[in-house]
């Protein structure tokens, strides 16, 4: 998949099946504007999924994002921040001049409060409009709801910065993860503790509670079940946050493996202990409450 990021000028693409938005999580509502365009291949189209104006703190990381849409079959990536030009730019230039000039749209899937434009005048129905007119076809969907509630980024941050993980999943569609590279540590763990594996996480990346959660690690070759704890290690004491996993019968070397970290049920939050005993005692309590966990689903 071809990632760009727009600085400047906009690139020339070839026809295309456009969907718009922030796109932060990857969520289910984005999920059923992706396969809408996705649906636009068949014709010849390439498939693009344009993201304007995504924050500092994100849901997903670019790579993150970018291996997301490259899994699901999304072949352009296109970030666009809201600079000065876009902010002010009227939404029919806006059509005419990237979305059709630029981006070469043929067609086009946004949801039913997608806004764009100067004072956020573009709307669907005017996409609608101006299709017609410059020759682009449209998909508006409904928004996906949960109960009541529209599903949105806002509402997953909201469960996120609660540590209900599985509101979280159920919002997003897949498992809420991390990804890394596994580095090396004090060694504490293997020496004193129990062995675990750690990676930090990108410093845009939006984070649950720091605490223990119950963990799927997926690894190249294998998948692995484990606890995670997110925090500073204030027992220990670090200046920067860390994802430290101890992986459930697992002694092998996995320093420098890349490693994917789903975060499934939120245990407990951090806490700092009274020695390096006393946290190691509790370790061995949030591994055996996390092994029934995991029994537990199988059931």
């Amino acid at each position: 998949m071809e990632y760009l990021k727009i600085d400047g000028e906009f690139p020339r693409l070839s026809k295309s099946a456009v969907t718009l938005g922030k796109f932060d999580g990857i969520h289910r509502g984005h999920q059923k504007l992706v396969e809408k365009i996705l649906e636009q291949k068949e014709k010849g189209l390439q498939t693009v999924l344009f993201s304007l104006g995504i924050g500092s703190q994100m849901i997903f990381t670019k790579e993150e994002r970018c291996h997301i849409l490259e899994k699901a079959g999304v072949d352009v990536l296109v970030e666009c921040p809201l600079d000065t030009r876009i902010r002010h730019m009227k939404a029919e230039t806006f059509i005419k001049e990237i979305l059709v000039g630029d981006l070469q749209a043929e067609h086009v899937a946004v949801g039913e409060d997608f806004r764009f434009g100067y004072e956020r005048k573009g709307s669907p129905e005017l996409l609608e409009e101006m299709g017609k007119k410059l020759g682009f076809s449209v998909d508006i969907l409904p928004k996906e709801m949960d109960g009541r509630r529209k599903i949105s980024s806002t509402f997953i941050r909201e469960e996120l910065k609660r540590g209900n993980m599985e509101k979280v999943n159920n919002l997003l569609g897949f498992p809420f993860f991390v990804d890394g590279v596994i580095e090396h540590g004090r060694g504490m763990g293997h020496k004193v503790l129990l062995p675990t594996t750690n990676i930090v996480p990108a410093k845009e990346k939006l984070m649950p509670p720091n605490g223990v959660y119950d963990t799927v690690s997926h690894f190249k070759d294998r998948t692995l079940y484990g606890i995670t704890n997110i925090g500073y290690k204030p027992t220990i004491g670090e200046k920067f946050l860390g994802v430290e996993t101890y992986l459930f019968d697992c002694e092998e070397n996995l320093y420098g493996e890349p490693c994917r970290v789903e975060f499934l049920h939120y245990s407990r939050p951090e806490k700092r202990f009274s020695s390096i005993e006393a946290l190691k005692q509790q370790l061995l309590k949030d591994a055996e409450k996390g092994k029934a966990y995991f029994q537990s689903l199988e059931k």
